[in-house]
């Protein structure tokens, strides 16, 4: 689907639209409230989101509409049988090689120390064991975690896709005000 500028609401604080700055990742997503707020982020920001292998809910247009997510019509949605799949598409959308990044909270290095290029790709695992130990060890340079000060194992699904994407966006420059129209 391409991306189509939606009109601007009047007093709502909002950077300068752009062309699908990022794509969004979800391996096997079990729980349906993670992916609809994960999807409804990609809306925000004009990312695409790309559903990878068996999900744990259905996308139908009931499902949908049953779950209250209006804007699913704004996603820029792909679904994809493998990770290899998904990359492959991306890799087509991107005219390119564009670099994936894998999230997980066994990560040694920050998500603040990576520097996002418009394109990458944003990879998150299900929320019930994160992506599979054997991908984090052959890409080893590419996963990033979000540092915690708790004692909590990990952070919700769509809360860390949050934080990764929005530091993404805040490192290119996305985040900019758009000129106000008042």
């Amino acid at each position: 689907m391409p991306f189509v500028a939606e009109p601007v609401l009047p007093n709502r604080l909002r950077a300068a639209p752009r062309p699908r700055p990022f794509h969004i990742v979800l391996v096997e997503p079990e729980i349906p409230p993670n992916t609809g707020n994960v999807a409804r982020l990609c809306a925000a920001t004009a990312s695409a989101l790309h559903l990878v292998g068996k999900l744990g809910f259905s996308t139908d247009d009931h499902a949908v509409r049953r779950a209250g997510l209006d804007y699913w019509h704004l996603v820029e949605m792909y679904r994809h049988a493998d990770l290899d799949a998904a990359e492959r598409a991306i890799g087509e959308l991107e005219a390119g090689s564009p670099r994936i990044w894998l999230f997980s909270g066994k990560a040694e290095r920050s998500y603040l120390d990576a520097g996002f290029q418009p394109g990458d790709a944003l990879v998150f695992g299900k929320e019930s064991v994160g992506l599979p130990e054997d991908l984090l060890a052959t890409r080893a340079d590419r996963v990033l975690g979000i540092p915690t000060l708790g004692a909590v194992r990990s952070l919700n699904l769509a809360n860390s896709v949050a934080i990764g994407l929005y530091e993404a966006l805040r490192q290119i420059g996305a985040l900019n005000l758009a000129p106000s129209t008042d």
